[in-house]
Parts: structure tokens; sequence; C-alpha cells
């Protein structure tokens, strides 16, 4: 019976991102933005396997799930991150996995997948998502090898494609069945050439900081502006307070052992709290504001405007460069106000907003807008007296 290992697994990954560089402009050209945004949602995914030491199939798909849903940009990218959130879930545990197991989980990736998209309307992913079921179902039942079973899945895929036209989202699923098979191969191009061209996004731009890490130094024994440069160095948001005896310390990161092990030698620690941003969570409480509107902008113009109009937060975004689900996560963490509402200019990353609404829980309301104008209206009924969920933004 043959066995999938997390070498296997980052061989399909790495070979999936390679073959969204070679195709996202075309991606492009059928639908704005999508092949961009699922490239840098899928540069996220494979930034933690860059100096992972673990082995096991499991953890690596968790790492990549987080990655993904963190750095998820677009429409597009949140419904890729929901494919790894799905793969991960049915490999939880497991060292290596059987080609039936590793089968199994990437249907189950599929329905993940399907969940955040409309059910009212049979959108070009679902259908062929479900082809792709259908057509890997009798490989992943009768246990053939792990190659095979993608063999079929894309088959099924480009089917559905010539039977129902060229769309963005059909083009998504053969591009990601397609470069899991040529990275399971080893028949691929390296994404070091790729990148080397220059004109294309950088991974290394879009690696997410998904923990949130606060805690309290007694005694310290450093100097204040040199803490502040060393958690500066390891994080995307940090912020070195002294207060009554005691450093506090809040920051985003990826690498909470460093953080630790940075402070350790600083003074004793206590109130130690990690939060994984990435998961459904609860916001801390100690703000500044009760409520506080966070809006996107393209350009400091549209700042401006927005800050005029009442937005307290501005997330830098456009239709074509859609800001992650962890920057707007990460700007609600940042102590301003106890509960958000968060508008969303453009249909192209009201994904992105929804899927930052589940992870942050109901202190958040969207005002999922069409335009940049329409956010400026809907801003001048915000209050800042009110909460999220009962403001009067909803008049």
């Amino acid at each position: 019976m043959e066995v999938i290992t997390g070498g296997d697994f980052k061989r399909m990954v790495s070979g999936a991102y390679s073959e969204f560089l070679l195709e996202y402009e075309e991606i492009n050209e059928l639908s704005a933005a999508y092949g961009t945004h699922t490239l840098r949602t899928m540069g996220a995914a494979i930034m933690p396997l860059k100096n992972t030491s673990d082995a096991g199939i499991g953890g690596l798909a968790r790492r990549v799930a987080t990655a993904a849903i963190f750095g998820a940009r677009g429409n597009s990218g949140v419904v890729l991150a929901q494919l790894f959130r799905g793969i991960a879930a049915g490999l939880a545990g497991k060292y290596d996995a059987t080609s039936s197991e590793f089968g199994k989980a990437f249907q189950y990736g599929i329905l993940y997948a399907q969940r955040v998209l409309p059910s009212d309307r049979e959108v070009s992913f679902i259908r062929t998502a479900k082809s792709v079921a259908k057509g890997a179902y009798h490989a992943v039942r009768a246990e053939k090898p792990i190659s095979e079973i993608l063999e079929a899945a894309l088959n099924a895929a480009e089917r559905s494609k010539d039977e129902n036209g060229d769309d963005a989202g059909a083009m998504i699923v053969c591009c990601f069945l397609r470069g899991c098979l040529r990275g399971l191969d080893g028949n691929f191009v390296s994404p070091a050439v790729t990148l080397s061209l220059g004109h294309v996004p950088k991974p290394t731009v879009d690696e997410v900081k998904p923990y949130c890490v606060r805690l309290k130094i007694k005694n310290p024994k450093a100097s204040l502006p040199e803490l502040k440069r060393q958690m500066h160095d390891l994080s995307s948001f940090s912020i070195v307070e002294r207060s009554s005896g005691v450093i506090e310390v809040h920051l985003h990161t990826n690498c909470v052992g460093q953080v630790i092990d940075q402070v350790l030698g600083w003074g004793s620690l206590k109130d130690v709290k990690i939060i994984n941003m990435s998961e459904s969570h609860v916001l801390a409480s100690d703000a500044l504001m009760k409520v506080a509107a966070l809006a996107v902008a393209a350009d400091r113009n549209e700042a401006k405007r927005l800050q005029e109009a009442g937005a307290s937060v501005i997330v830098t975004g456009s239709a074509m460069s859609s800001p992650s689900v962890g920057e707007l996560v990460g700007a609600a963490h940042s102590d301003l106000a106890t509960s958000y509402v968060m508008y969303s200019s453009s249909p192209s990353y009201h994904l992105v907003f929804k899927q930052a609404q589940r992870l942050l829980g109901n202190r958040v309301e969207l005002m999922l807008c069409e335009t940049f104008d329409e956010v400026i209206e809907a801003l001048k009924k915000f209050s800042s007296n009110s909460t999220a969920s009962v403001g009067s933004i909803k008049s």
C-alpha cells in the first residue's frame, strides 16, 4: 500500500505554487485579480515550509492551512485557503497517509471550499469541484496510487471546464490539481527560477504572523529601546511599553518560541497569553474605544477621505490588490477598540471580510459595499458611541 509522506506533501504544494506562477496572468484575463489573489494566497501558504523541521504530513498540512487562511486575499484566495483547511482536517494527527486517506482528505477540502461560496447559484468552482469529487471517487475507493487519484481528479476537472467553457474558478481548480500532480512527480518548474524573472509577487511579502502574544516582564533588566528593536524584528505589529514597574509586550509573530527566548533574558515573565488568530477567538476587551470603523484605502487620498468620514482604522488594499484576512484581523487586535465595524468597498474581497468576521466573532459587524463612494455614505451613519452589533449603521 502506497504511503504519502510529508516530503510528498511539500512537493505537491510547491508544484501547485509553481503552476500558479505560470498561469496566474491567464486567470486574471478571465476574471480581474483572481489569479493574483490566488497566487499571493498560495505564496503565504508555502512560506511555513521554508524552515520547518516538522516531517509529519498532518503537521505540515496544518501549518500550510493556517498560513493560507490568514494570508488569503480576494474571494479566490479564501476559497483556496478553505481547500487547504479541509485537507488539513482530513490529515490531522497523521505522520504518513495512505493514498486513500489522502484522497479522502482532498475531497474533504473540496467540501470546506464549497461552504464559503454562495449556495444560491452554481458558481464555476462548485460545479468543477463536484466533478472532481465524482471523478476521483472510484480511484479513492479502489485505493489507487495518489498519482492516479490526482490524474482522475484533473481529468474530471478538465472535462467540466471544456463542457462549461473557460472560467476563472474552473481554471483555478485545474491549475491546483495539475500543480500537485507535477509536484508529486518532481516534474515542475522551480519557483526560484520563475521568481528570478522579477515580475511576479514575492512570497516573502505575504508571510503571515498569525500568533498574538501578550506578556509582562517583571523587574526588567533591558532598556526599552533595545527591547522594542528586538520585538519589531520578530513581528508585523508590536507595542512595548513600561507600566508600573513592568514592561508590557503585545505583538503579532510567526515565531513564538524566538519571542519567548528573547524576553526570558530580560526578566521574569508573567501573564503570558498566546492566541492563534487564524482560528476563531475572542478579541481582547482592554481597548481605548467602544467601537471603531475600519475601511480599506487604495492610496493616501482615499485614506484621507475615509478618516474625514469617520474611519479610525485604515487598511491598504484595492480591488486588484485585496487586503488579506490577516491584515484585517491584525488591525482589530491593535487594542484600539472593543468592537469593529468593517467596511468593504469591493465585491472582490467580500469573502475576505466574512472570513475575518468568522475568526473575530460577534464583536465585528460587516458593511459589504460595492464601491468606495458607498463606503463614504455608510460611514456617515456610523456611531462610535454604540456597539458593532446594534449601532446606528443598520439604519
